[in-house]
């Protein structure tokens, strides 16, 4: 049986932004909060905002895509909203305070303005409402649809508690699966929260992967659903048609065939070329040599989740 958890961990090094990557995107991250902090002195008495980092990036769990790109989820808060403003408005000033920031004009997309950039990253800006002394949580602009409430701090500290350095990696995995085949997969979000409910731990990355896919997949069957667990508590596969849940469900039941194929392969090339039918080229293609070991794996097969050093 190969052990190809060395090529996850040098897979998973792939999956990372460099270091020049993420120094770049967060001088264009610190750019855009002064152009926007400047933007609403001059032009909108009364609205003063605040930034939070969100998302994957906050999670520790942002890779690179196939494209060689990446996003940063930059939020953007005010404490009050003394004009009492759609949240369209409120989105739109936002846009106009970045604009002329790149080359390309910032889009005003459904929950945020995204900004992109040539050196292969986006920064998304999604814009909250909320004072802290009466609200129990920010409230979301949303164009054309007002606010709704959302709490994407709430979020990052539920991770924070039920997270494991291999839980981390493997959502990372997941997320580049999605990437890799794209064509309505879910998205990074969906595959965190799955991941947070589904994941497998085991001292093997190859192995966790597969009994993740295989809970995941013994989830989804009992019921079709991807519920946040914290506020707004939406199911993020409330929207999908029966064609999109069907492709997402198929292309799990072939990964999972030939994630155990992978497990019960002794020759590492062969092994890894089963992996990289769901994870891409960027996955390492190991040597034509047969694992030492005829014994199989340890580790714990499970939910048990031993590994508590952070991400």
């Amino acid at each position: 049986m190969a052990n190809l958890h060395y090529l996850f961990q040098q897979f998973n090094t792939d999956l990372t932004i460099t270091d020049t990557k993420k120094n770049k995107m967060m001088a264009s991250r610190d750019n855009l909060r002064e152009k926007i902090k400047n933007h609403f002195e001059k032009n909108h008495d009364g609205y003063v905002p605040k930034f939070f980092i969100q998302g994957s990036y906050k999670l520790k769990t942002l890779i690179r895509t196939k494209d060689d790109t990446c996003d940063l989820d930059d939020g953007v808060y005010f404490k009050s909203n003394p004009d009492n403003v759609t949240g369209t408005t409120l989105q739109t000033w936002v846009k106009e305070a970045v604009d002329g920031t790149t080359d390309a004009t910032p889009t005003h997309k459904k929950k945020c303005i995204r900004v992109d950039y040539k050196a292969g990253y986006n920064i998304d800006l999604p814009v909250m409402v909320f004072d802290d002394t009466k609200d129990k949580h920010p409230h979301l602009a949303v164009k054309n649809n007002g606010f709704r409430d959302d709490d994407p701090k709430e979020f990052v500290e539920y991770f924070n508690k039920h997270k494991t350095d291999q839980m981390c990696r493997t959502i990372k995995y997941l997320k580049a699966w999605c990437d890799h085949k794209r064509d309505d997969m879910p998205c990074g979000l969906a595959m965190t929260v799955l991941s947070l409910d589904c994941f497998q731990g085991n001292t093997r990355d190859d192995v966790a992967l597969k009994y993740t896919l295989i809970e995941i997949e013994n989830v989804l069957k009992r019921n079709f659903a991807c519920v946040m667990p914290t506020t707004p508590n939406d199911d993020l596969f409330a929207d999908y048609s029966e064609t999109k849940k069907n492709n997402f469900m198929k292309n799990l039941r072939a990964f999972i065939d030939d994630a155990k194929a992978a497990i019960e392969e002794p020759n590492h090339q062969k092994a890894s070329r089963l992996w990289r039918k769901h994870l891409g080229n960027r996955f390492p293609e190991g040597k034509d040599v047969n694992d030492p070991s005829s014994a199989g794996f340890a580790g714990t097969i499970g939910s048990s989740k031993p590994y508590y050093n952070g991400c």
